[in-house]
């Protein structure tokens, strides 16, 4: 992507952000960042369009999203990377977690697909799964302490078949 600029005030990469909030599976998202106060940056949809169009079970850190936004000529630095993440986090729109490799890894908070994880303690491999139960277990442990639940996490760490040999 280029950086140049063509108006005073506006460059490339800001009319590719303004073509970005026109793509259907992004408006939910960009909405819910406006409705909360938050401007919408070419980065910020940027990082967004990269988890949307991740493939399923596919799990990114600080780190590789940096990379992916590097590849793909955005000069971002790794902070803003880190900062942008913790913000959508914290929005609900990711979900962070930590698959206890000395840092996090996030996703797309997708609300109709809750799923856990299991993860190899030896290879990292990581499966996800649905399990109905354990989601509303969640909900009923919140609502006995009057705690509003924004997020259930299920994780089972142990040894893959391919490490057990």
């Amino acid at each position: 992507m280029s950086y140049h600029r063509d108006r005073p005030g506006q460059s490339t990469m800001s009319r590719e952000a303004e073509n970005l909030t026109t793509e259907p599976e992004l408006n939910p998202v960009i909405e819910s960042l406006r409705k909360k106060g938050h401007r919408i940056t070419a980065q910020r949809e940027k990082i967004l369009r990269i988890f949307i169009d991740l493939p399923h079970g596919h799990h990114l850190s600080a780190e590789d999203l940096h990379g992916k936004l590097v590849d793909e000529g955005m000069n971002v630095s790794l902070a803003t990377a880190y900062r942008t993440l913790k913000l959508l986090s914290s929005l609900g729109l990711l979900r962070e977690l930590d698959f206890a490799e000395g840092h996090k890894h996030y996703e797309l908070k997708q609300d109709d697909l809750p799923h856990q994880h299991i993860i190899c303690t030896n290879c990292n491999k990581t499966l996800e799964f649905e399990d109905h139960f354990l989601e509303d277990a969640g909900q009923k442990i919140g609502a006995k302490y009057d705690f509003e639940v924004v997020d259930a996490q299920f994780k089972i760490f142990g040894q893959c078949p391919e490490c057990q040999k």
